[in-house]
């Protein structure tokens, strides 16, 4: 195949197509070349192929599309106002493609024409089908009646006819006219012995459909029971999947006697996770690996054998090889992960209620929600969590203790190592979380002050509704603060959800001055439709220092089935100012972090793919981060961790816009799903009324000639943003001292 559909997977007339075409950009670029996937009546394409697990660059439907060709290679579709140009490598391949794309357009038709908006359920379905058979066959029988009748008259009328002949032939005629009636006679009798025909092809007709169709009936009930004991199979597999994998994690130091036990639990949990993945169909296409990623090999060395080389250690590793184990500093090795057993000075909740058993047709919902922001769909509670974004973005500070170390840390190289734990930990609570945050509404607000317990105070506020951004400040006493805005950008593509956080997280250090700047992955959210929900996480960080330069490239590599690296991994490479590796990091973003010290680096041999992978010769990795192991009993309540649980627990002295205080969400935590959905229409159809409100209001300034300043936020400023020449919103002050006062007067009534 030529270079323009190189790598197309299947024939035209199966369900999915994909392969290479060229698309037209604008006039600058021109055609350019992009990866074109046509799956259920959906024409989607990307730039790469690694590209289809996380960011989509356009969809089309094609039910309601217009297909035309300009030339031999040139395909236009067009579609509610939205016209792709598309340019095949050859008129070969430009018919193979519009084959393929009329297929799908008469298949989505008669899906959409067949579907109804509110699909029932299987049973009533095959009920209907099954009548509607039967009626069909009544109705063959009847016409099969009708035409043994026609028979019957004709085989009477023929009969007269022949008789009439037969006289007409006794009767003294001219010779021509005998041989005239005798030809007539003739084919009377074909017609006779032709309709009989007929009759007995329609009586066979209709005995073999009565035949086949009993056993249509049957083979089809039949493949209806195994999809659903597949089904049961599956989410049994998956339960014990969940529970295998706590178990794995959670299980303390093991003897020798217990160590052939973990292997095969773990192999189990492989195998359970493979299987579950291969109901996939095409899924697999959307995990390939990231093309320009940086590869590397480790090599761990006895750092006895380093004592006297001290010339060939990392610049940053500040001093003799013995040093990294003789002196921990501030590391955090297996035995001196972070205690939670310090009592607090205020005992905190340690569950909530139950979560309700409410079934949901999911189809009925998102089949219309294809390409759309998924802020801009209204959603029952039934997809939530009883928290808002904004609890959910302080929840990453769970693991708060590692940049409490880091502020410890003389060595900015290992401070770093520290940042990059940090920035992975904040994705181990989503392995088990695939509900929905509630969306802020405007203006609202979340704080959570544990400057005496924790030594952090932490502000967010909701600063814009379209696009959705919350902002967020936290103040630590024990050496940092830490800013960020945060805009979430979400697509639902049919089978995925692609969750993209858009905005830079800011942190600095009192004492020395180093400040960091780095960005969060894409989450992506599979099997929305069909299969148990699970989130994968993919994509790289870079975190750089802006005072010393060093960096940080960690890189999130994708699930993939036929990939032979440990699901959810995480590696990462931490550099100086010249470029020079001082550590390397590796573990996964559900379970724990480790990190080593470079002594030496070298070139390796050029992969297959023509990339040279770099291999670092270091000391014994140590453990710089574990996640913390799940309450009791949290797969009934939302899979929450212990500081999840406290996020919405009620407080006192708040502001009036706190998510504490918003009613849908607390009525859903206390399990009255219903009564949160009427509430949540409510609130949003209030915070619709305050925009129309303010569009009049700025219309009205515009007539008049005067300036409308638009909605600002209560607690933030927007600034620009000098290294990364962004406006952002930073924390402007005033709400402590507003909460010291008890002064909420100048909160808006948002709830």
């Amino acid at each position: 195949m030529s270079e323009g559909s190189k790598g197309a997977g299947t024939a035209p007339a199966s369900d999915t197509y994909k392969g290479w075409l060229f698309k037209w950009t604008n006039y600058l670029k021109g055609y350019q070349r992009r990866w074109c996937v046509l799956s259920n009546g959906l024409l989607s394409y990307y730039r790469t192929q690694a590209e289809m697990a996380h960011t989509c660059r356009g969809t089309i439907n094609l039910s309601m599309a217009h297909i035309d060709t300009e030339d031999a290679c040139n395909i236009v579709l067009s579609s509610g106002g939205r016209t792709y140009h598309l340019k095949a490598s050859s008129e070969v391949e430009r018919q193979r493609w519009v084959t393929a794309l009329e297929l799908a357009k008469a298949k989505a038709i008669r899906m959409m024409n067949n579907q109804s908006d509110d699909s029932g359920d299987e049973d009533i379905s095959s009920q209907s089908d099954k009548s509607e058979l039967q009626s069909t066959l009544k109705a063959l029988a009847n016409k099969l009646d009708d035409l043994s009748t026609c028979n019957d008259l004709i085989a009477k009328h023929g009969a007269a006819l022949q008789r009439s002949l037969s006289e007409l032939e006794n009767l003294r005629l001219p010779a021509e006219s005998g041989e005239k009636i005798k030809a007539v006679n003739e084919r009377a009798t074909l017609f006779r012995i032709t309709s009989n025909a007929m009759i007995n092809a329609c009586r066979d007709f209709l005995e073999l459909a009565d035949t086949h169709s009993r056993k249509w009936q049957r083979a089809l009930q039949y493949e209806r029971e195994q999809r659903i004991r597949l089904e049961e199979t599956i989410e049994q597999l998956a339960k014990q999947h969940n529970s295998l994998e706590r178990a794995c994690r959670g299980a303390p130091a093991l003897s020798t006697d217990t160590a052939s036990i973990t292997s095969t639990t773990k192999g189990l949990c492989q195998n359970l996770r493979k299987r579950e993945a291969s109901d996939e169909d095409d899924e697999t296409e959307y995990f390939d690996a990231m093309e320009d990623a940086a590869a590397f090999i480790t090599v761990t060395t006895d750092p006895k054998q380093h004592r006297r080389s001290g010339s060939n250690l990392s610049g940053a590793s500040g001093g003799h090889a013995e040093d990294w184990t003789l002196q921990n500093s501030v590391s955090i090795s297996s035995n001196d992960l972070p205690n939670r057993d310090v009592q607090p000075k205020k005992r905190r909740r340690t569950r909530i209620p139950d979560k309700p058993n409410y079934s949901l047709n999911l189809w009925s919902i998102m089949k219309n929600c294809i390409g759309k922001e998924l802020s801009k769909i209204p959603m029952p509670v039934n997809f939530n969590e009883p928290l808002s974004m904004l609890q959910r973005l302080t929840e990453d500070l769970e693991y708060h203790e590692l940049l409490d170390k880091a502020a410890k840390c003389e060595n900015s190289a290992e401070q770093l190592c520290f940042i990059a734990a940090f920035s992975v930990s904040s994705y181990s609570t989503t392995v088990h979380r695939t509900a929905k945050p509630f969306n802020p509404l405007l203006g609202e607000t979340y704080e959570l002050d544990q400057l005496e317990e924790m030594g952090f105070r932490s502000l967010c506020e909701q600063v814009s509704h379209h696009p959705p951004a919350a902002a967020h400040h936290v103040y630590s006493k024990r050496g940092w603060t830490l800013w960020q805005e945060i805009t979430i950008a979400s697509k639902f593509r049919g089978k995925y959800l692609s969750i993209m956080p858009l905005g830079a997280i800011h942190l600095e250090f009192h004492t020395s001055g180093n400040h960091y700047v780095w960005r969060k992955v894409t989450s992506t959210v599979h099997n929305i439709i069909v299969g148990k929900l699970w989130i994968d996480q993919s994509g790289e960080i870079e975190i750089i220092n802006h005072k010393t330069k060093d960096k940080c490239q960690m890189k999130f590599i994708p699930y993939s089935y036929f990939s032979r690296d440990t699901p959810r991994k995480v590696t990462g490479v931490v550099t100086g100012a010249d470029g020079k590796a001082h550590f390397v990091l590796s573990g996964t973003w559900d379970d724990k972090m480790e990190y080593a010290k470079v002594i030496q680096s070298t070139r390796g041999n050029s992969s297959s793919e023509g990339k040279q992978k770099m291999v670092y010769q270091t000391l014994p990795p140590k453990v710089i981060w574990k996640k913390y192991p799940l309450p009791e009993n949290a797969e009934k309540m939302y899979c929450f961790s212990e500081l999840a649980l406290m996020l919405n627990e009620p407080a006192e002295r708040i502001a009036p816009t706190d998510s504490r205080l918003r009613p849908d969400q607390r009525l859903m935590e206390n399990g009255k799903w219903d009564e949160a959905n009427v509430e949540k229409q409510r609130l949003e159809e209030k915070q619709r009324a305050v925009r129309r409100r303010r569009e009049v209001e700025a219309v009205q300034a515009l007539e008049y000639g005067k300036n409308y300043e638009g909605y600002q936020p209560l607690w933030f400023e927007r600034k620009l943003d000098t290294l990364t020449g962004e406006l952002m919103c930073v924390y402007k002050g005033g709400y402590w001292e507003a909460k010291e006062r008890r002064d909420w007067s100048m909160c808006p009534d948002i709830f």
